[in-house]
């Protein structure tokens, strides 16, 4: 079903546009901060500090910026957007605004808490470390801000679109947005009660001694699901819109249908491969938890099939001939129209690749401890959510500013050479990092300046200077593209308004439409669900309150940029490796 743009005025446009440059502007400090890091990781920097900020304070505002503030920030409004186009019905301005206030205003609270050395916790912030209760405060209020629109907005608005379709399928983009933001609320429920009940109540000094084993296993409840509620959006632009752009169809809509599906199921029930290593937990769960994490490459390898199916579709209606000729009739260097978005989600695919590829080690229950917080993990970071997410986020922004400015897009030659530029960097970046990883490096450290410096010989680590160096010049290429994105986007930003401001998408229709009543129904799947995650939960959180050991997590509080040790541990206190 084709639908056409919606002029768009007043506080909805308002919102969505300020949802989008927000945490823009917050991405800025967070890829600085990220170009400090991989320089010092190399030794390349010898200051510990810059700008008052030391290497762990920026990690963590690197960390959280990057990876929760400009990722929930863009899924509210790319979900905003992708409701009021495809259902065709106005969104709820009170409900919006009580969104904006929260997420903003959470976002400031942590921000502060982070800028001031006061939640140097890094992205992974569970116990035995502590922040200043502003963060957690902070933390919440975006987390309840970013979840409002999909009670309170979305839902209502599909419901009455049913009740006015009832014969209609519903929207693929539709399907994707809710059951991304079914994810997300299942896995926020964790988190916040390890935030509320633990975190929150020794940061405020209402209790003294926590279980840590319970704060770790809550937060990778969160932690890996998180990566999903990062990819979906990236997943519903590649089947909705990249075969469109590329001069296609969908190959299959059933398929995409049953993608975002399998990924409602396995995503969730994951987080002990993050726990490997970690005592009090039986080895037949997180063997368990590894199975399930490799179920999760079901969707991602229909995900290929199908996308790659659209576009050789694509290829071929542009002229391609042969087995392989389709590859090179694909708009790789296109400005015409909106056909400049296409590099950036072609790009990040091959980014993509290295991150599945390194995934599965990560995922595997021996291999996995060869590459256990090493620097391995950094590059397979950095080419899921630093590829194909960051990448389509950041062409969807600048599309979607273009549309509700009413406006071109301004230097669209840098625009299209910043998602090049950014995937030749990280490519390099990756490839160093995991032959660093695989030779020891650490996956944190902020010895960079020791254990490339032969003067520190009881640290210094010679075998890991060229490959440091390589990967130091890979983060300065991608920096380089997000500088050329700066550009193009401020441009845009400021541009004369040409044409209505409006909410558009270039949507593909489908080459298979039929879907099967296995794709239609949610219901059963959020069924299925919740009783995988009760089976996969239930035992190792039982475990974690039973062998957890009571650490006297406030002893770690973060204070004026450094983690001060414990003043007086008790007789109980041990913390777990």
């Amino acid at each position: 079903m084709q639908t056409q743009a919606i002029p768009l005025k007043g506080a909805t446009r308002f919102i969505i546009l300020s949802e989008l440059i927000i945490p823009f502007i917050l991405l800025i400090l967070g890829v600085l901060l990220g170009l400090y890091q991989v320089l010092a990781r190399a030794g390349i920097i010898k200051s510990p500090d810059i700008l008052g900020i030391n290497y762990y304070q920026g990690l963590t505002l690197h960390g959280v910026i990057n990876a929760v503030v400009f990722t929930t920030f863009f899924a509210v409004a790319f979900g905003n957007a992708i409701m009021l186009h495809q259902l065709r019905r106005p969104l709820k301005e009170g409900v919006q605004w009580a969104s904006w206030v929260l997420m903003v205003g959470g976002t400031l609270m942590a921000a502060w808490a982070m800028l001031t050395g006061r939640a140097t916790v890094l992205y992974t912030f569970y116990l035995p470390m502590v922040a200043h209760w502003t963060f957690y405060v902070g933390a919440t209020l975006l987390l309840i801000g970013s979840i409002l629109p999909y009670f309170l907005d979305w839902i209502p608005n599909t419901l009455a679109w049913r009740r006015e379709n009832p014969n209609a399928k519903l929207p693929l983009a539709v399907l994707g947005n809710l059951i991304n933001f079914t994810l997300w609320f299942l896995i926020i429920l964790p988190l916040a009660t390890t935030v509320l009940f633990q975190m929150l109540p020794l940061s405020l000094g209402l209790i003294q001694e926590t279980n840590v084993l319970v704060s770790r296993t809550l937060f990778w409840f969160f932690g890996h699901a998180l990566v999903y509620f990062w990819l979906l959006p990236s997943y519903i632009m590649l089947y909705t819109m990249l075969p469109k752009l590329a001069g296609g169809k969908l190959y299959s809509d059933p398929a995409a249908r049953l993608a975002f599906l399998l990924f409602l199921l396995f995503s969730i029930p994951v987080g002990l491969h993050h726990q490997y290593t970690e005592g009090g937990l039986s080895s037949g769960w997180k063997l368990w938890h590894a199975f399930l994490t490799f179920m999760v490459a079901l969707p991602s390898f229909i995900t290929a099939f199908t996308v790659a199916a659209s576009l050789e579709h694509a290829g071929r209606n542009n002229g391609a001939q042969g087995l392989f000729g389709w590859m090179s009739k694909l708009p790789y260097w296109n400005k015409e129209g909106d056909r400049w978005l296409f590099a950036y989600f072609i790009s990040g695919l091959i980014l993509f690749l290295f991150g599945g590829i390194t995934g599965i080690v990560n995922a595997s229950y021996n291999m996995n401890l060869v590459v256990h917080n090493t620097a391995w993990i950094v590059g397979h970071f950095h080419t899921t959510v630093g590829g194909l997410v960051t990448l389509s986020f950041l062409g969807m922004t600048l599309f979607l500013i273009a549309k509700l400015r009413g406006v071109e897009v301004k230097a669209k030659g840098l625009a299209l050479a910043a998602p090049y530029l950014w995937m030749i960097g990280f490519v390099i970046f990756e490839i160093a990092l995991s032959i660093t990883g695989l030779q020891g490096a650490p996956r944190r450290s902020n010895l960079g300046i020791s254990y490339l410096d032969p003067s520190q010989s009881h640290l210094y680590r010679g075998d890991w200077l060229f490959w440091s160096h390589i990967g130091a010049f890979g983060g300065m290429i991608a920096v380089i593209g997000f500088l050329a994105f700066t550009i193009s986007l401020v441009g845009t930003l400021f541009a004369k308004p040409v044409r209505q401001p409006e909410v558009d998408f270039p949507i593909a229709e489908a080459v298979h439409e039929q879907p099967t009543p296995l794709v239609v129904n949610l219901r059963p799947w959020v069924t299925a669900t919740l009783l995988l995650i009760v089976i996969s939960y239930t035992y190792p959180l039982y475990e974690s309150m039973t062998r957890g050991v009571l650490a006297n997590a406030p002893g770690y509080r973060s204070e004026g940029n450094s983690l001060q040790p414990p003043q007086q541990p008790s007789e109980q206190t041990s913390l777990p490796k």
